[in-house]
């Protein structure tokens, strides 16, 4: 385990005090499970994103492929 030093917006710092005193959960608990829970979307973001990329490249190429099976088709009559 990883001793950390962070510097917190008060705002954040008192919101998450208020929430830790009804929850009854350790602050350190609290924070290692908010991280996680971060990790998790910004992993899907990044997926998402070279998704995205990775579909442009196919429909591009599939475009083409079709265009050639055009081409062959008119040949053929």
């Amino acid at each position: 385990m990883k001793t950390l030093s962070l510097k917190l917006d008060d705002f954040v710092y008192q919101e998450t005090e208020q929430l830790l005193e009804k929850i009854k959960k350790p602050r350190n608990r609290y924070i290692n499970e908010a991280l996680q829970y971060y990790n998790r979307i910004q992993k899907k973001k990044i997926i998402a994103k070279l998704l995205e990329k990775e579909s442009k490249i196919v429909s591009d190429e599939s475009l083409k492929v079709l265009a050639e099976f055009e081409n062959i088709e008119e040949y053929d009559c």
